[in-house]
C-alpha cells in the first residue's frame, strides 16, 4: 500500500472522519444506531454509493460542465442509492423494512456529495474510488461504535446475541433518540481529546488539497 493511499485511509477514517470531524450523516447516524445490524448494512450501503459515486464523477469530471456538475452529481448518487434499496427490498425485505426511509435518505447524505464535489472533482477515477472507500468506512466506524454501546446498553445484546442476563436494568433511554445525541457527542469529545491539534491542523489542509 503506497504512502498516499495509506494517508486517504487515514484521513477517511480517523484525522478527517466524516462524521466526527465534519459532522456530516448526523441524521442517519443517529436514526439507524439503536442495533448493529442495522449500522453494518446501513454502512455497507454507504460505502458502496459513496466509492462508485466517487468513481463515476471522477471518470466524467472532465466532460461535465460545471454548471450543471451538483446535478449531476445528484443523479449518479440517485442511481446508486436505487441500485442498494432494489438489492435490500428484494433479498432482504426485513432489514428493508428495518431502516425505513433512511436508505433512500443516503441520496441527501452530505459525506456522499462532499466527496464527490471536494475530491472526486479533483482527483483521477482510482484515487477518487479509495476516497469513497475510505469516507465510507470511518461512517461505518462511527455508526458501528454508536450502535455497539446504544444496543448493549439499552438490549443487553451485541448484534442481537444476548450477553447481559436478566440482571441487567435495560437502559431505555439509550435506544431513544437523545441516547444517540449522548452518545455521539460523548464520542465526539473523545476523539477530539485523543488527536492532538497539529495533527488535526494537518487533516484540515491535508483535505484542501
Amino acid at each position: 500500500m503506497s504512502k498516499k493511499t495509506k494517508r486517504i485511509f487515514q484521513l477517511g477514517i480517523l484525522n478527517d472522519n466524516p462524521v466526527f470531524r465534519q459532522i456530516l450523516g448526523i441524521c442517519s447516524a443517529l436514526a439507524v444506531t439503536n442495533l448493529m445490524i442495522n449500522s453494518l448494512v446501513m454502512g455497507i450501503g454507504l460505502i458502496f454509493v459513496t466509492a462508485l459515486s466517487s468513481f463515476t464523477v471522477s471518470v466524467l469530471r472532465k466532460h461535465t460542465p460545471r454548471h450543471i456538475r451538483m446535478m449531476v452529481q445528484t443523479l449518479i448518487i440517485s442511481a446508486y442509492v436505487i441500485i442498494v434499496d432494489i438489492v435490500l427490498k428484494a433479498y432482504y425485505p426485513s432489514m428493508s423494512d428495518a431502516l425505513g426511509p433512511y436508505v433512500g435518505l443516503i441520496i441527501t447524505n452530505c459525506i456522499i456529495m462532499g466527496r464527490c464535489e471536494s475530491y472526486a472533482q479533483n482527483n483521477p477515477p482510482s484515487l477518487a474510488f479509495l476516497d469513497g472507500i475510505a469516507s465510507g468506512l470511518g461512517y461505518t466506524f462511527v455508526l458501528l461504535l454508536i450502535a455497539f454501546f446504544r444496543e448493549l446498553l439499552g438490549f443487553g445484546s451485541i448484534f442481537g446475541i444476548t450477553v447481559m442476563g436478566a440482571w441487567w436494568p435495560r437502559w431505555i433511554f439509550m435506544i431513544m433518540p437523545p441516547g444517540a445525541f449522548f452518545m455521539l457527542g460523548i464520542l465526539i469529545w473523545v476523539m477530539n481529546s485523543l488527536v492532538p491539534s497539529e495533527e488535526k491542523e494537518t487533516s484540515v489542509a491535508g483535505g484542501a488539497n
